[in-house]
């Protein structure tokens, strides 16, 4: 576990722990037993607010949906999805993300190879990435722009990296090539944490940390909340925007907003019956 990831507050009884560890595991074995409607967005939801509930981390939004409306397709096509673009702090973002709005996620490789969780992101529709492979990048930005055009939101982390808090990471520009290419929509989203009402580090996944020390360090975690500011869309001025000018609009709105903050209008949703950097 790096340093910076710190608790606030003192731990639960570990009786609550253990509740919440079982709670979670029968979540995601509810996940694995439907097989392949795990992809269904509904299920996907529904399955992801309630391993937040399991995991006992609150989530609060700004009320607003992820996907937006493009410019009109030409005629016939179908209108591109939304290319939803966050920084990056902990497994749990993708969890709280799902939970707003189930999206086709890009992943680092080495999560389809992970315990209890791997099966479950593969059947879900998960794209997976190579980050240390520069010759496979072409081939990916080409399947994402697919999705795309197709009508499909794709979720992305372009910073590559996950931090202990904060929005300084620098969003790569690769995977903007996709909105360019689909024609799509970016929607710039920021992700915090609090614990007991202040920022908190506790969630982050950097370091040494492996999923399961993380895991149990999340479940041993009371009065966690997960924030989440989606921004106004940034939407692609064909002939001005390249890859570099969307990905730093993208990145600007992100870094504007405190990630912990209160902020206006910040609603907790009720689930339904989900310092060293580290790739990510």
């Amino acid at each position: 576990m790096s340093a910076c990831v710190t608790r606030t507050g003192t731990r639960p009884p570990a009786r609550r722990t253990l509740r919440r560890a079982a709670a979670f595991a029968r979540v995601v074995t509810r996940a694995m037993a439907s097989g392949e409607r795990i992809a269904d967005p509904e299920v996907l939801r529904a399955s992801a607010r309630s391993a937040l509930d399991a995991l006992g981390v609150r989530l609060e939004t700004d009320g607003a949906r992820l996907g937006v409306r493009a410019a009109p397709p030409a005629p016939g096509a179908p209108e591109p999805g939304t290319l939803v673009v966050a920084n990056h702090i902990s497994w749990l973002d993708v969890v709280a993300l799902l939970a707003v709005e189930p999206v086709t996620v890009l992943a680092k490789r080495e999560i389809a190879g992970w315990p209890v969780v791997g099966p479950v992101v593969r059947r879900a529709g998960t794209r997976f990435i190579d980050r240390d492979s520069l010759r496979s990048l072409p081939g990916t930005v080409g399947e994402l722009a697919a999705l795309l055009r197709t009508g499909r939101s794709v979720m992305v982390f372009p910073e590559g990296v996950t931090r202990c808090s904060g929005t300084g990471g620098r969003f790569r520009r690769a995977v903007f090539e996709a909105a360019l290419d689909a024609g799509a929509p970016v929607r710039p989203v920021t992700v915090g944490y609090r614990q007991h009402g202040v920022p908190s580090t506790v969630a982050a996944f950097v370091g040494e940390d492996d999923f399961g020390a993380s895991l149990r360090r999340v479940l041993a975690a009371d009065g966690l909340t997960v924030r989440l500011r989606a921004h106004n869309p940034v939407l692609p001025v064909p002939g001005v925007d390249d890859r570099r000018s969307l990905a730093e609009r993208a990145q600007r709105a992100v870094r504007a907003a405190d990630p912990a903050g209160a902020g206006p209008r910040l609603v907790r949703e009720r689930p339904r019956t989900v310092p060293r950097e580290r790739a990510g």
